[in-house]
């Protein structure tokens, strides 16, 4: 069994069975707010629903955002530590790319998500769902300007905006790959911006 988890968005946890790429159980909030809060009894409801312990998960599935530094960190520490914990390999993956793979819509897309700070992440994805730009940040105003530099057709896209991430579509893609031999992405969580906390300079020489 694969757990999957991401908190790039609201929080979301889910248990995917690799053999049918099926989620069996999941749980979810769009709350930006309460990762913390809201993790742990995520993961102990989605495995007593799945009917399994901690010793059947085959690989921990985790979204390395786009998202805030706040936010995101609460799903990836989960998802690394319990890997760490039962000696499985940590599947990281972009988290936009489960949004895309979950959208109804054909053609092509822009995937937006919430960055706080008036901003938003976008990526955007072509006809078969392959992510061809992004992830990005900017601010709506900017927003155009952002994807034409990366991709200009995809300006007019249509626009998908999303409140959370689908564990369970997260750990279907895993799946995928898993079977395929396809590359996950990179263990670095994808924060897009410097962090808040800077390293203080010199201190000021006291005059007397």
């Amino acid at each position: 069994m694969l757990l999957a988890i991401d908190t790039s968005a609201g929080t979301s946890v889910a248990v995917v069975d690799p053999a049918s790429g099926r989620a069996v159980a999941e749980r979810s909030t769009d709350d930006s707010r309460r990762h913390a809060e809201v993790i742990g009894p995520f993961l102990a409801d989605v495995l007593a629903e799945a009917g399994i312990t901690g010793t059947d998960v085959t690989g921990v599935v985790a979204g390395m955002g786009p998202g805030p530094f706040t936010g995101l960190r609460v799903g990836i520490a989960a998802a690394r530590t319990f890997a760490a914990a039962r000696s499985v390999p940590l599947l990281p993956l972009v988290s936009h790319d489960a949004i895309a793979a979950d959208q109804a819509q054909d053609g092509p897309f822009v995937v937006l998500t919430d960055a706080r700070r008036r901003e938003v992440y976008w990526s955007a994805y072509d006809q078969t769902g392959t992510r061809v730009a992004g992830p990005g940040l900017a601010k709506p105003a900017d927003l155009d300007e952002a994807i034409r530099a990366s991709r200009a057709d995809a300006v007019d896209w249509p626009r998908a905006t999303t409140a959370t991430v689908p564990a369970g579509r997260l750990g279907t893609l895993a799946a995928d790959r898993l079977a395929s031999g396809a590359p996950f992405a990179d263990d670095t969580p994808l924060y897009l911006r410097d962090p808040d906390v800077t390293v203080p300079g010199a201190p000021k020489r006291v005059v007397r």
